[in-house]
């Protein structure tokens, strides 16, 4: 299988569909969004899979979707979650080149007003604090690259972007 995709990983609210989609049409890529395609093969709102499945439910249903992807010549901007997956990150790592976008807590606290909205997998008694120090190991181990975006706005995350991934391919 062919290395020919982009696959964004981070916290939620890092930016990684915004970032994706604008990324893809500077790069002349697909665009896939992870969490789109969960909605699409469940028939139903992540927050929706989350209330009956639990997290761990949920986290099964995106390890089995995202490991199915197949994508060519896209950006694929996953859920945040999607680190718990070992089949899927080794599936996404085998198809495309992993980006981790990182933010620092404080950016991410301050961009996530409705974390229960965005379908973010919380446990029970589970801070965003406490997420954010669990998965930042995650998003480390699986990154290809990582692009430090504090200070930046979307386009000069782009332009990073762009500018690493020319680097790797010299």
């Amino acid at each position: 299988m062919k290395k020919d995709n982009i696959v964004l990983i981070g916290m939620p609210g890092v930016g990684k569909s915004t970032v994706g989609v604008i990324l893809a049409k500077v790069l002349g890529f697909q665009f896939v969004d992870a969490d789109l395609v969960i909605q699409e093969k469940e028939g139903k709102l992540l927050r929706e899979i989350i209330a009956e499945e639990g997290p761990d439910g949920f986290i099964a249903v995106e390890n089995r979707i995202n490991s199915e992807i197949e994508a060519h010549h896209s950006v694929i901007a996953t859920g945040g979650s999607v680190v718990y997956g070992k089949e899927a990150m080794e599936h996404l790592r085998q198809i495309g080149t992993v980006i981790y976008l990182k933010l620092d807590y404080a950016d991410i606290d301050r961009r996530l007003s409705d974390i229960k909205g965005r379908g973010v997998v919380l446990k029970d008694g589970q801070t965003l604090k406490d997420l954010y120090d669990e998965r930042v190991v995650l998003y480390e181990k699986y990154a290809d690259i990582t692009i430090a975006e504090d200070g930046l706005n979307v386009e000069q995350t782009i332009e990073k972007i762009v500018a690493q991934i020319q680097k790797e391919s010299l």
